[in-house]
């Protein structure tokens, strides 16, 4: 007999509830921002309509399919699935947060607040994730492949990501390290390099393409290609600003070697889930064998 669905609803914490955790009551989370001349009514009321969203979804589930509920903070602990449905209620970002850790699921991105959120990865409202569920479950639903990208460590260790790999120092001291694409070798000593997806080209990519007023076609989310960017890339006796930007194409892939004491790798601005890019580690940044399915 057939495994029966399991809905994964995944969320974040709202602002109210951070609040909360951060004051322990709700007087004195009031008393914080009346302090400071706002009030936490409307945090408040956004943290209802966030939560009637999670509500909803959670009741629609068939009364005989599984079903969790887990937090971002838990995402990597949490064992997915092979037929798991995932929902995705909160923010873009959200999504990209949990993508890395799946491996072919299909994920339905559910806009609790159209208002507030841009809704490009979390792209339906409630009413719509809650009739998606069987569709879905049933195989009537053909999920959108978006393209991730994955750096891999001269010792095994990989990460991936949605929208792009940040590779430099973890602070704002300068990240030096040797580049190596296309038979062109270079020394850097830069801000970090950016490796981009098409679902993060309208994002910090489109930022410093903007910035550099420059022509480029960026990735499309399901095309198989990722930009790199080279930010602040400073001309030395020892350090170069060529090979400040390009293309990774299948099969392709952007070597680096570090020339830090305490280089890091992270993923769509998750800094607390890292790989060491320290001195001498080598990485390959590549296109990745793993797609999120995302739910158009």
């Amino acid at each position: 007999m057939a495994q029966l669905p399991r809905v994964v609803v995944v969320t974040r914490p709202t602002p109210y509830e951070e609040l909360l955790a951060r004051h322990a009551t709700r007087s004195q989370a009031d008393f914080f921002l009346r302090q400071r001349g706002q009030s936490i009514d409307a945090v408040e009321a956004l943290h209802h309509q966030v939560r009637g969203a999670v509500a909803s979804i959670l009741a629609c589930i068939p009364l005989d399919w599984r079903r969790n509920h887990v937090s971002r903070a838990e995402l990597d602990r949490f064992l997915f699935e092979p037929e798991d449905i995932i929902v995705v209620v909160g923010q873009d970002g959200l999504v990209a947060n949990v993508s890395k850790y799946l491996t072919g699921q299909p994920v339905i991105g559910v806009n609790p607040l159209p208002e507030q959120f841009d809704g490009i990865l979390v792209n339906h409202r409630f009413e719509e994730g809650r009739r998606l569920l069987v569709p879905v479950a049933k195989g009537e639903v053909t999920p959108q492949p978006r393209t991730m990208v994955q750096g891999t460590l001269d010792d095994g260790q990989t990460l991936c990501a949605l929208n792009e790999l940040f590779i430099g120092h973890p602070s704002h001291q300068s990240a030096r390290y040797e580049a190596d694409f296309h038979g062109t070798h270079v020394r850097h000593s830069s801000s970090g390099i950016i490796v981009s997806t098409g679902t993060g080209a309208t994002g910090w990519a489109r930022s410093i393409v903007l910035e550099r007023n420059r022509a480029v076609q960026l990735p499309t989310p399901t095309e198989s290609r990722l930009a790199f960017f080279v930010r602040e890339a400073f001309p030395s006796a020892v350090t170069s600003i060529e090979l400040t930007e390009g293309f990774i194409a299948p099969s392709e892939s952007l070597g680096l070697t570090s020339r830090m004491e305490e280089g890091v790798v992270f993923g769509d601005g998750i800094e607390t889930d890292f790989l060491r890019f320290d001195w001498g580690r080598h990485l390959e940044v590549s296109i990745a064998d793993q797609r999120l399915m995302l739910v158009a």
